[in-house]
């Protein structure tokens, strides 16, 4: 009998429902953030700006061994500098510096959504962290999802001559474009970018909108190394088309090497490559997410995955660190499989 109960006890206790761990609210999150962030003056207009700062020990100034690589991560659409400390631990991973600055936070008012002041943001805490670390101007990185995609390729275009590769994942790169789209699936982006441009696209606004597009600004970016990734599905279980990225590449790549706007409509409408296309694809031991797409130009890449609004943190970061400024892209694939990290879902 003791047995008998003992065995019932056990598998009542397997049956108990697990309780999963509770997730920190917004709030929560912030006050985590706000516990690790410095405050870096603004060069334009004075004021202090949030940034989530880490230095290895190897890159003070009292180190002895070669400059360290810093890496910039860019906040999604809505978010702000509290999304910055889940990267610390790739920072420490890679042994590098880490700048995740807050760049006037969510995309809804004028002095957010690619402004001058959020571009000087960037360059500040940039700055700063080449006064406090020994930082190798040769390997000087920029990542970024969703909204940090798009500031990653808006980056890209405004300052060329810093960066030692950009990888952009799931960006926005023609804002009168994703407005309308956005009215369409009736999200809250359109509102958003109305917030931020003074209004609707149309005459009054038109400056604006083109003028924090990085679709309209890139060729100046054809020196950078520059990698841009979507997935097949985003705009439809996600918010940015697969268009996105591939407009961007065109305005990058060579006449020969851009992808036909037939095809690119077909992407976006079909959800798949089109069979024309269909061969131009690449294992990548470095994914998690299959390569439906990719192709190559000059010193861009564009990657279509099998996904959709989401990024590979891992992958971007090895792809990235391959890359040094004033040099060809390397586009080589890694060897070590065991080194790619899962695709995540990047926040809206």
């Amino acid at each position: 009998m003791r047995l008998l109960a003992l065995l019932l006890s056990v598998v009542a206790f397997a049956a108990e429902p697990k309780v999963a761990a509770k997730r920190p609210s917004a709030a929560e999150t912030r006050a985590a953030a706000m516990k690790l962030a410095i405050d870096i003056p603004s060069t334009k207009d004075g004021t202090l700006q949030k940034v989530i700062y880490w230095r290895p020990e190897s890159a003070a100034h009292d180190a002895s061994g070669p400059a360290v690589p810093l890496i910039v991560f860019l906040h999604s659409w809505s978010g702000g500098f509290e999304q910055g400390p889940p990267w610390i631990a790739q920072a420490k991973k890679m042994g590098w510096v880490l700048v995740a600055p807050d760049f006037r936070g969510p995309n809804s008012r004028p002095e957010a959504c690619a402004s001058d002041l959020a571009s000087q943001d960037i360059l500040d805490a940039v700055a700063y962290a080449r006064r406090d670390a020994r930082i190798d101007a040769s390997r000087i990185y920029l990542i970024g999802g969703s909204g940090g995609g798009h500031m990653s390729l808006v980056m890209a275009a405004r300052a060329p001559d810093l960066w030692a590769g950009v990888s952009a994942w799931v960006p926005i790169s023609d804002l009168a474009a994703w407005h309308a789209e956005s009215k369409t699936r009736k999200n809250n982006y359109a509102k958003m970018l109305e917030q931020s441009c003074g209004g609707p696209p149309g005459p009054a606004t038109e400056a604006e909108y083109r003028y924090r597009s990085p679709l309209f600004h890139l060729a100046a970016a054809k020196g950078v190394p520059l990698d841009i990734n979507t997935g097949i599905h985003d705009g439809h279980t996600g918010s940015v088309p697969v268009s996105h990225s591939l407009h961007a590449f065109n305005v990058l790549a060579a006449q020969d090497k851009q992808i036909p706007v037939g095809d690119i409509d077909s992407m976006v409408r079909e959800r798949k490559v089109p069979a024309k296309l269909a061969a131009e694809t690449q294992a990548d031991p470095e994914r998690q997410k299959a390569v439906l797409f990719r192709r190559s130009s000059g010193n861009a890449r564009v990657t279509v995955f099998e996904g959709g609004h989401e990024s590979e943190s891992s992958a971007g970061v090895l792809w990235l660190s391959r890359q040094r400024k004033g040099q060809p892209a390397d586009f080589s694939l890694g060897a070590n499989p065991s080194q790619a990290g899962a695709a995540t879902e990047v926040s809206k």
